[in-house]
């Protein structure tokens, strides 16, 4: 989508088309994000920290306040505005602001939600700790079916509640929202870090998910938003238990949306991450993130959620994240692998991943792309979430 503000920052226009488009179920408001983005100065992560805080504060205050519809509705915009805060400081993990401005946006969503019909916080048991999250119980009698959404490599459970958890408690799903290793309920509180093996994360939540006598085992979905298109469905290559996958959007190959910033091959650059010690590498790394302001922010957060001591270690890390193996051909249920037309991270081309990603399944697969057109041609179509709500949830009407 055109940038509007920002134009030689993408991913700080990225973040703000984000956050515009939880407009769509009442995460943000028109007026409230531009004002803030007024303030922020190009490149500059403190000015940015300082902007979003200073209008979650002030609109969380306002909220409590406000009688409880304005209340409910006032901390649901604070919560969005806190997570932005927090949003682009993760390349100094000790950072005080980080975990200030996460509990505070999730104290506030904790509280708006307590007005939402069928709405809970969860905790999922997960090897020796919880993960956490939120049930959403649609209405009605009998076994309904469900859906389990997580985020990707920077998202969280909270925001998943405008890019889909309400649209499907509305549709007649149930719905359980988790952060899962290495995403911000884990990483804010000294859980684990991420992993690809992410079977070995839904496992869990699905065993959780259906001992519930509401949850229709039979028609259980998963959906994974950005890196999570690749976490869903590494998780549906050998999780049988799943009916249907969404790869919102689709990923073959994660380490690609960086290796493409660097001077060198794919798989060149891919080998020598992985090197004990490769000084030239490790400046050239240095020279592109200078370059490049989507790769000083993807290191510095990369860094931060998988723990991982400098770039090139995590460039090494990151490239497991990939369907190379083959385990792409070993998902059975239906897929829907969406993508965005114009992506800012992966390539739109013939070959881009979701591409990648839909060629290699065999299972039953539908490609469903967003456009310009229609206002979804972004990473994840945060300007259509209505539409992209809408389109998804029909074809898991229509599968299972």
């Amino acid at each position: 989508m055109k940038q509007l503000m920002f134009h030689d920052d993408p991913p700080f226009w990225f973040e703000i088309l984000r956050n515009l488009g939880l407009t769509a179920y009442g995460g943000s408001d028109v007026g409230e994000v531009i004002a803030t983005a007024a303030r922020v100065t190009p490149g500059d992560y403190d000015s940015w920290h300082d902007a979003w805080l200073s209008t979650a504060e002030r609109l969380e205050a306002e909220a409590r306040g406000s009688h409880p519809v304005s209340a409910r509705d006032g901390l649901l915009r604070a919560s969005s505005y806190y997570r932005a805060a927090e949003f682009f400081l993760h390349g100094h993990p000790e950072e005080p602001r980080i975990d200030h401005a996460y509990e505070r946006g999730v104290f506030c969503f904790r509280d708006a939600i307590a007005h939402f019909p069928g709405v809970t916080p969860v905790e999922i048991p997960y090897e020796d700790t919880v993960l956490h999250g939120h049930l959403y119980r649609a209405a009605g009698e009998g076994p309904r079916p469900a859906v389990v959404m997580h985020n990707g490599f920077d998202g969280a459970a909270e925001e998943l509640h405008f890019s889909g958890a309400l649209g499907g408690q509305e549709r007649g799903y149930h719905v359980l929202t988790f952060d899962g290793p290495g995403q911000p309920a884990a990483i804010h509180r000294d859980g684990p870090a991420f992993r690809p093996d992410w079977e070995n994360v839904v496992g869990p939540v699905l065993d959780f998910l259906t001992q519930d006598p509401g949850v229709d085992p039979a028609r259980t979905a998963l959906l994974g938003v950005s890196l999570g298109g690749y976490l869903a469905s590494r998780a549906a290559a050998y999780e049988p238990r799943l009916a249907a996958v969404v790869a919102l959007d689709g990923v073959f190959d994660a380490v690609s949306a960086l290796t493409a910033h660097l001077p060198l091959p794919h798989e060149e650059a891919v080998r020598r991450a992985a090197a004990e010690h490769d000084e030239e590498m490790d400046r050239l790394i240095a020279d592109a993130r200078a370059r490049s302001p989507i790769l000083r922010w993807a290191f510095d957060h990369g860094r931060y959620v998988t723990r991982t001591s400098n770039d090139r270690e995590f460039l090494a890390e990151y490239a497991r994240y990939s369907f190379k193996d083959g385990s792409a051909g070993k998902i059975t249920c239906p897929v829907l692998v969406c993508e965005a037309t114009d992506d800012l991270f992966y390539s739109t081309t013939e070959e881009s991943d979701p591409r990648k990603l839909y060629r290699h399944l065999t299972a039953p697969k539908t490609l469903l792309s967003f456009t310009e057109e229609e206002g979804g041609d972004a990473h994840c179509h945060p300007g259509a979430l209505r539409l992209a709500v809408a389109r998804i949830f029909d074809w898991l009407d229509d599968t299972i």
